[in-house]
């Protein structure tokens, strides 16, 4: 492999995350950054994006709710380093002791990024393209910046000759300065050392009484340092969240841009809008969702399946050419060319086989159907191995629970099971045997054989009107013999006419 160019970038020193804040207007038990879209905590997307940077060292500044986040993150990144920021005294302070504790391990050179872990929208192309044109440029600090419809609340990019001279925080801002519309994203990359100086040089003389990290731009700037700015295309890539309306708006931007690539790969969203698609969901050209569907966590949809209207699929695979409909489906293997649905629920660890079939409320649980068998109707099957072109009927149901233990089914190949059958486990009824409507099958049924299990049917005739005389049950039932005993009288006659010829 060739060397890389001397003006190449090389990979950050460091990305640093801040993620200590409190969250007070999201309300809520659960910190800030541990609110999810798409799949993912707003963190988990920020430090996706950050990893793709290959940094030397990635840190997240965790406060509020650190036992959580900490936990998290070690979920989701075992790598990365919490450090803890007792009290929040502004965001310099924040990045003061971040670069302290990974100056701890050893020195610092090189480019920090330094990031925010509510931004979920912001991409790694974005970060990577901030990182190349800092180093390209030989700045000491390079600022993200966009141009926003509306610039309230956030620190206002002051340039002198085009060039960034400070940034202002909207508390401390003039009134000329207030109607800026060029905004500080807040994320930033520096110069190590320079970043080190800036840093030691901090005040909390504000509004805020804060450490302000913005103020180290401007105390490079007016040591002569270059700071530069890269304004991303899309302002949208910037935005954090507050509240949880925020977050939804956030949702759905992501949700938008998801759809919007799956799309261009080749895949039909007949209604994007109504389309929830996770960051970890994987689909193949020629797929069809149709709307009002959700697809959560590690679902993958092969060529050609279709899944929709209103269904929920997490942790699911379908195979080529399946069709799923009016679903919900978790830790489910749906085989190619299987059909699913309506009203249909399966479980985590169903498997349809090819040309399986699990239709109108069925539920589905630790099940295993084979090749080209069918469970078409109103039943319940769990725990249960059902062999290749099987037909279960209508109301069947495998009862694999006796109040301590479950117990699995066995069902052989081209089995039938009639309607409204019980199955009790542990059960097993061999190739080719049938089953008997109504039955309750407690017993092994042998190959080819016809399994019945059911009450003889006894009629206890006029029951009703001894029991319930003067009801509208016994009125038709009274009526009803008068009718039969006048139509056997006229039978008796006409026989006896014929026998006097």
């Amino acid at each position: 492999m060739s060397e890389p160019s001397a003006s190449a970038p090389v990979r950050p020193a460091a990305v640093l995350i801040l993620a200590a804040g409190e969250g007070k207007r999201m309300k809520s038990a659960t910190p800030k950054v541990l609110h999810t879209l798409c799949g993912r905590s707003m963190l988990g997307h920020v430090v996706a994006a950050a990893r793709e940077l290959s940094p030397e060292r990635l840190v997240v500044v965790v406060g509020h709710g650190r036992g959580q986040v900490s936990a998290h993150l070690a979920e989701i990144d075992a790598e990365a380093q919490p450090v803890v920021q007792e009290v929040q005294h502004g965001t310099g302070h924040a990045v003061r002791i971040a670069t302290e504790a990974i100056a701890a391990q050893g020195a610092i050179d090189g480019t920090v990024v330094v990031t925010y872990g509510d931004t979920p929208l912001l991409t790694a192309g974005t970060l990577d393209a901030l990182v190349t044109v800092h180093q390209e440029a030989g700045n000491a600090v390079t600022v993200l910046t966009a141009n926003v419809p509306d610039p309230t609340g956030y620190g206002r990019i002051v340039r002198r000759d085009g060039a960034v001279e400070r940034i202002v925080e909207q508390k401390d801002a003039s009134p000329q300065q207030a109607a800026i519309r060029e905004i500080n994203s807040g994320v930033y990359a520096f110069d190590a050392k320079l970043l080190a100086e800036g840093l030691s040089r901090l005040t909390s003389a504000n509004a805020q009484g804060e450490e302000y990290l913005t103020d180290v731009l401007g105390i490079l700037a007016e040591d002569g340092h270059r700071v530069g700015a890269l304004t991303v295309a899309d302002h949208h890539e910037i935005l954090g969240a507050n509240d949880r309306a925020q977050l939804a708006e956030l949702r759905r931007i992501f949700n938008a841009r998801l759809t919007g690539h799956w799309m261009r790969e080749g895949v039909t969203i007949v209604d994007p809008a109504t389309t929830w698609i996770d960051v970890q969901v994987r689909l193949e050209p020629d797929t069809v969702v149709l709307p009002n569907t959700q697809l959560c966590g590690e679902t993958r949809i092969a060529a050609g399946a279709q899944v929709g209207p209103n269904c929920t699929l997490t942790a699911t695979i379908v195979g080529a050419g399946a069709r799923v409909t009016n679903a919900t489906t978790e830790g489910a293997v749906i085989g190619e060319s299987a059909t699913v649905g309506p009203y249909t629920y399966l479980r985590p660890g169903t498997r349809l086989g090819r040309k399986a079939k699990a239709g109108g409320f069925v539920e589905m649980k630790n099940a295993v159907v084979g090749d080209g068998s069918k469970v078409p109707h109103l039943s319940y099957v769990g725990d249960a191995q059902i062999g290749e072109g099987c037909n279960i009927g209508a109301g069947t149901i495998t009862a694999n629970y006796d109040g301590v233990n479950k117990h699995r089914t066995e069902i052989g190949d081209h089995v039938f099971v009639g309607t409204d059958t019980v199955l009790i486990a542990p059960a097993q009824v061999a190739d080719g045997a049938y089953v008997a409507a109504g039955s309750a099958i407690t017993k092994p049924v042998p190959a080819g054989a016809l399994a019945v299990a059911r009450g003889q049917q006894r009629n206890i005739d006029g029951w009703v009107e001894r029991k319930w005389p003067g009801t509208n049950a016994a009125q038709a039932a009274r009526a009803a013999a008068s009718r039969e005993g006048t139509a056997d009288a006229e039978n008796g006659a006409v026989a006896s006419g014929d026998a006097g010829k």
